[in-house]
């Protein structure tokens, strides 16, 4: 496996504990109560605490974030170009890994300018390929 099907694998793999992390503490999963709402089909969801809100959207976040890495890591791969893109994914990767937690903090500045850093990395990957 290249490292940049590596670092794509471990993209997922984080993309998938930021959705998890979010569905846990915004349903205060810990909770009878949580894991009633986690495990049933979420028609009445209580309103989510700041923290749960922002586990929330991070989560979707996450999503959006794999919608532009996943689509240009298998592109460059597939064309031989892993080398060329493997530093925009890697800016890319650990501005995730710093994002997550940045945000569940609710550190405002800082969580947009990570944010920027990761889709700097994304153009970086997408310079690439053009």
């Amino acid at each position: 496996m290249t490292p940049l099907l590596e670092i794509t694998v471990y993209f997922t793999i984080l993309t998938f504990i930021t959705v998890a992390l979010g569905a846990v503490i915004r349903n205060r999963e810990w909770t009878a109560d949580g894991l009633t709402i986690g495990l049933g089909n979420r028609d009445n969801l209580n309103d989510p605490s700041p923290l749960g809100g922002r586990a929330e959207r991070a989560a979707k976040n996450a999503i959006e974030a794999s919608v532009f890495f996943v689509p240009l890591a298998l592109v460059a791969h597939a064309a031989g170009l892993d080398a060329e893109v493997l530093f925009g994914a890697q800016i890319a990767f650990w501005a995730r890994v710093a994002y997550v937690p940045i945000y569940l903090a609710g550190i405002k500045v800082v969580r947009s300018l990570v944010w920027m850093v990761g889709a700097a990395g994304y153009v970086r990957m997408a310079t690439e390929l053009v």
